[in-house]
């Protein structure tokens, strides 16, 4: 059995590519009043708001349980991408890597959202994340939903 893996899927956004990636890079902030029963909080730990490479703390509900995690940040305008690369929390003791990639191409006027979740499992009993996937696909359509009616 595979310890690494990618799960991975699409979303078709109201939102530009550009709006999109513009809420992760100026309005951060602004994600847990898009999708408050996902997402309890956000802080900076390090760097600010609007630096690519800064260090994030979510406060977030799965499946009932209230969990934490520390990311770091990257944002490619050229590439249209949004990049959360896990650092510490709850699914790093499962997970010897948790990264969420956004991959943006406009389709219309709005978008196509390829979701990837990039992990490793720390053994072979960890299940895949796919119930991680089900949560930041809704936080997603939240955010698409919050940035498209704005």
């Amino acid at each position: 059995m595979a310890l690494k893996g990618n799960l991975e899927t699409v979303l078709k956004l109201k939102s530009s590519p550009e709006n999109f990636l513009n809420c992760w890079k100026y309005q951060e902030h602004q994600v847990p009043s898009h999708t408050p029963t996902n997402i309890q909080g956000v802080d900076v730990h390090e760097g600010d708001w609007v630096t690519s490479g800064s260090i994030k703390v979510w406060k977030y509900t799965v499946e009932g349980r209230s969990e934490i995690f520390n990311e770091k940040i990257v944002l490619d305008d050229d590439k249209m991408t949004v990049t959360l690369i896990g650092l510490e929390g709850d699914l790093l003791k499962i997970y010897g890597v948790y990264n969420v990639i956004w991959q943006l191409t406009p389709k219309g006027q709005g978008s196509l959202a390829k979701l990837i979740l990039e992990y490793e499992k720390l053994n072979e009993n960890v299940p895949a994340p796919r119930i991680y996937l089900d949560f930041v696909t809704r936080i997603a359509k939240d955010i698409d939903e919050g940035i498209s009616k704005a």
